[in-house]
């Protein structure tokens, strides 16, 4: 029943601005580790950017910071990732992912594809490309 899905992937410029929401529904009670992961052709599914939604703490890769806001609300029905200044090498499918959090575990170690594999759920993707 757990369910996600991803809006607002679109054709930009260079230097421009892209909000992508994961509408989430069916999710267990309790604090998550959500985040955003994205993968280019021929190219590893990679972490983007995670939050605890019992903590509020986040985690951002290298190459977003400073660039990219992660968010979700208080009932974990919709998760944000606000982009800003994308660059060429930003584009990709991006897709949203939850997992349960674990004791112990920040989500930034919690939350990785084999997690969300085992224990999580996957939306089904949105693309985003960027034009140099």
């Amino acid at each position: 029943q757990p369910r996600l899905m991803e809006s607002g992937g679109d054709s930009v410029q260079v230097g421009g601005s892209l909000t992508l929401s994961c509408a989430a529904s069916g999710l267990t009670a309790g604090g998550k580790c959500m985040g955003w992961f994205r993968q280019a052709p021929d190219a590893e599914r990679e972490v983007v950017a995670v939050i605890s939604s019992a903590s509020g703490r986040t985690s951002y890769a290298d190459f977003v910071k400073g660039r990219f806001t992660i968010s979700v609300d208080g009932a974990e029905s919709t998760m944000t990732l606000q982009m800003n200044s994308l660059k060429s090498e930003d584009s990709a499918w991006d897709y949203c992912a939850a997992v349960p959090g674990l004791g112990g575990y920040r989500c930034s170690d919690r939350l990785s594809p084999g997690t969300v594999e085992s224990h999580g759920y996957w939306g089904q993707g949105t693309r985003v490309t960027v034009s140099s």
